[in-house]
């Protein structure tokens, strides 16, 4: 017998996700907050500088000391390119996984997780070594091969769990009609798992944009995102709140504004196939 829910529950519960929501999106907003504030606003009390003067001043001296539009087209193009990538390498690699498994198949994929548990620094030195002999370093190619090689555990993964999902019955009877392999996963499985991917690829668009550990340490100008942007203003000198926070802003505002509106289809994707 289902469990009765009462609107007393129903409140309690409502308010309990309402603040575990705010406290996950308060630093976020008291950023977006201090931006709109002067440099000695910015460093009083928390109520005085609430009610100080609203301005865009920080904005317009981080609009004239760095090229926003440059950083934010290099991050566009890492974070797509290594997400389109990743779903071509994964794509077939899950569907060997999910519809000819192999004896080793569980340890592989577990193999693969594995590799995400290594700490990021551990592998820093020969990376760095072989994008400086290779010429990699500071450059669109260089970070779009790393951060692929990073995320692609957890592409694998998510498409091997969508696909698994889908009957088998449906790829062999296009294999009785004539389907060759590359059309029974571009024009059979793809489109099935459209959802899946679709939040894959979202998940990993964010993961790339904000990804600081490896853009931080493999670029300095050329191919420097936003992170790198963000960076720049944390210096010897000190931390300049105001414009930290409006650096900050304009950095997390794509990627804010890209999940707010694909929300729907990225929950959907998370919860594809699961009991309903």
């Amino acid at each position: 017998m289902s469990r009765r829910i009462t609107a007393r529950r129903t409140l309690i519960v409502t308010l309990a996700a309402w603040t575990v929501g705010f406290l996950i999106f308060f630093p976020i907003l008291w950023t977006v907050l201090m931006s709109f504030k002067s440099e000695g606003d910015a460093i009083k009390a928390p109520f005085a500088m609430l009610f100080s003067d609203w301005t865009l001043i920080s904005y317009e001296q981080v609009q004239t000391r760095s090229n926003y539009a440059r950083h934010f087209m290099n991050s566009v193009v890492i974070s797509l390119g290594s997400t389109l990538l990743a779903l071509a390498i994964a794509i077939p690699a899950a569907w060997a996984m999910a519809f000819v498994p192999g004896k080793r198949t569980k340890d592989v994929l577990m193999w693969m997780l594995s590799t995400k548990m290594m700490p990021a620094v551990g592998v820093l030195i020969p990376i760095y070594l072989i994008f400086r002999d290779t010429g990699l370093l500071d450059t669109r190619i260089g970070l779009v091969i790393v951060l692929t090689l990073i995320n692609l555990p957890i592409v694998v993964w998510m498409l091997y769990t969508y696909f698994k999902e889908i009957p088998g019955e449906i790829l062999e009877a296009a294999r009785m009609d004539g389907a060759t392999l590359g059309s029974e996963i571009l024009y059979i499985l793809t489109p099935m798992a459209v959802p899946g991917i679709a939040s894959t690829l979202l998940l990993n668009v964010i993961l790339a944009w904000n990804e600081a550990f490896w853009t931080l340490q493999l670029t300095t100008s050329r191919a420097a995102p936003l992170t790198q942007f963000i960076a720049s203003y944390s210096s010897p000198e000190g931390l300049f709140y105001a414009k930290l926070s409006a650096a900050s802003t304009m950095a997390i505002a794509p990627i804010l504004i890209l999940g707010w509106f694909s929300q729907k289809q990225l929950v959907r994707g998370l919860t594809f196939g699961a009991v309903k």
